[in-house]
């Protein structure tokens, strides 16, 4: 099933939807509630990036295990990551999120630390990778690279590799989070060195089934070239801020079963 509307038609009717969901009361059901706990620019971008990364299955999940595994860290993920020896990290061993267990969060752990100390954070590191090539997917291509720097085979799973082909949905939704900025209060708009107009969308099954119907997007997989085939399509609405849609195909998908 479609819905065919002129262009003019369709963006007053993601307007409308991306405006009523990019509120407030968003946040109540969403895993961005997560981060919304700290106030450290540090905490805020490490909480986000560790819950995007499990943000798969039903929400109460993700934010039920996400919390647990700040409660791991003592609600002062900067500081664990920084500090913790082998011996601190063995409490991450309890962790699980489906597939997600204490390896992958030891890896993980091992990894953001990395970053921290060798590359001066994720911002730093996305960033660098944004401006190889002005684009995102360098950023996450660049970003995989040093992730998985200390090997850690067992866990790629687990990030997303767009040289491969995958969408990055996770990484696109982390990369929202820290870039946007608007005075809606949901997105942090922390980062800088990434322009929101550059920014892709957090492709996944339910907007990529609301895309379809909505004839924003042929496509059949959720693969990169399928992002790239619907935020180009986005661009024509907000060259600005293609991203704010995010809200509006999310919404439709998960609160009004579009």
């Amino acid at each position: 099933m479609s819905f065919v509307m002129h262009l003019d038609d369709l963006k007053d009717f993601l307007d409308e939807k991306a405006n009523k969901y990019n509120q407030p009361f968003f946040i109540e059901t969403d895993p961005i509630q997560v981060p919304k706990i700290f106030s450290e620019k540090e905490d805020i971008e490490i909480a986000a990036f560790l819950t995007a990364t499990i943000a798969w299955g039903s929400r109460p999940a993700i934010i039920k295990n996400a919390m647990k595994l700040m409660s791991l860290m003592e609600f002062q993920p900067h500081d664990f990551i920084l500090n913790s020896s082998a011996e601190d990290q063995k409490i991450l061993r309890k962790f699980v999120h489906r597939t997600f267990n204490g390896t992958d969060c030891i890896y993980f752990n091992r990894s953001l630390q990395n970053i921290y100390k060798n590359h001066n954070g994720l911002q730093s590191v996305f960033e660098k990778g944004f401006q190889k090539e002005k684009k995102v997917k360098s950023a996450l291509a660049y970003f995989y690279s040093v992730f998985f720097e200390l090997a850690g085979e067992r866990t790629r799973k687990h990030i997303s590799n767009v040289d491969k082909g995958a969408s990055g949905k996770r990484l696109n939704m982390y990369l929202r989070w820290m870039v946007r900025k608007d005075n809606c209060g949901v997105d942090f708009g922390l980062w800088k060195g990434i322009p929101t107009k550059e920014l892709m969308l957090p492709l996944d099954v339910h907007t990529g089934n609301v895309a379809r119907k909505l004839g924003i997007l042929k496509r059949k997989s959720n693969d990169w070239k399928a992002v790239e085939e619907v935020t180009q399509t986005l661009c024509k609405f907000d060259v600005t801020d293609p991203i704010k849609y995010d809200f509006a195909l999310f919404g439709l998908g998960a609160f009004e079963n579009f």
